[in-house]
């Protein structure tokens, strides 16, 4: 048989791994000392207690609001999943505006409303339900300008880009 390790029978002759890294560790181990009491060691536990400490950054003065849907007149709890109404720019629920697309388009079996990114919907059609890798956008629904920043926006965003 080769040694090549191909046959399946290449242990054959090999030192089993005890389970240590080198024999100093053992000969440290015979003679009651620490393998940490080495120079090199001992340059890197001095460089951990050297290093600046992390300091959190300062938060924003201004707290984030809980604005009112203007659909549905609940309070948008989460402001960061809002989306902007198409007319007035101001929040509104999320769930709110796959409600009232839904409600104006007629949707055919396999059919579903979802968001596509970018201030997009769009009108998915799934071949396979089961197999969701496989659908195609039957129409798409330009809901936010991309060029639009919303004032609401930047206010939070002081929040989550502190860099």
């Amino acid at each position: 048989m080769s040694g090549s390790g191909k046959s399946g029978n290449n242990r054959k002759n090999k030192q089993r791994f005890s389970g240590r890294r080198d024999d100093s560790q053992k000969h440290a181990k015979k003679h009651g000392e620490s393998i940490y009491q080495e120079e090199k060691f001992e340059k890197s536990r001095a460089s951990i207690h050297d290093r600046p400490q992390w300091t959190a950054p300062e938060q924003p003065v201004n707290p984030i609001t809980s604005p009112d849907c203007p659909w549905c007149g609940k309070e948008i709890k989460d402001i960061t999943t809002a989306i902007c109404d198409k007319d007035t720019g101001r929040p509104v629920h999320f769930d709110c505006v796959l409600e009232r697309i839904s409600g104006t388009e007629n949707l055919e079996t396999n059919d579903s409303i979802c968001y596509i990114g970018g201030g997009r919907f769009g009108i998915v059609h799934y071949n396979n339900p089961p197999d969701t890798r496989d659908f195609t956008i039957k129409k798409i629904f330009e809901w936010e300008a991309k060029d639009n920043v919303n004032e609401w926006r930047r206010s939070i965003s002081e929040y989550f880009s502190v860099t």
